[in-house]
């Protein structure tokens, strides 16, 4: 595994973590002030945001990932390309594509750009 890798994996499994325990406000924690965030819904920019649209997912909502790819543009910026399955205990699970950009903040890695799109069918 590579360094950035590594980097989008630690932060992604507390991401899910805290998803599956229905922490929104320690998923919002793991992004930046400014955070731009696009999920299935509007985009919203911020940690109240960011809080809020998990506060209003499902209970039983599991993400299960899979690091597609990475890149390091530069010192303390990582970007990763990820599958994930949202998967649900009521309903089917929704295949999706996700980008986000991770940054170094106080030596601290921190999501600054999310981007979801469900994955095309095929």
């Amino acid at each position: 595994m590579t360094t950035a890798e590594a980097v989008v994996v630690d932060v992604l499994d507390r991401w899910k973590a805290a998803i599956e325990a229905r922490q929104p406000d320690e998923v919002a924690a793991l992004f930046a002030d400014d955070a731009i965030f696009q999920g299935l819904r509007p985009y919203g920019v911020g940690h109240q945001g960011i809080a809020d649209y998990y506060a209003g997912q499902p209970v039983g909502l599991s993400p299960n990932y899979r690091v597609l790819e990475t890149r390091q543009p530069a010192p303390g910026v990582v970007f990763a390309y990820v599958a994930v399955d949202f998967t649900f205990t009521d309903r089917t699970s929704i295949p999706a594509l996700l980008g986000v950009l991770l940054t170094d903040v106080d030596d601290r890695w921190l999501i600054a750009h999310y981007q979801v799109s469900p994955a095309p069918a095929g």
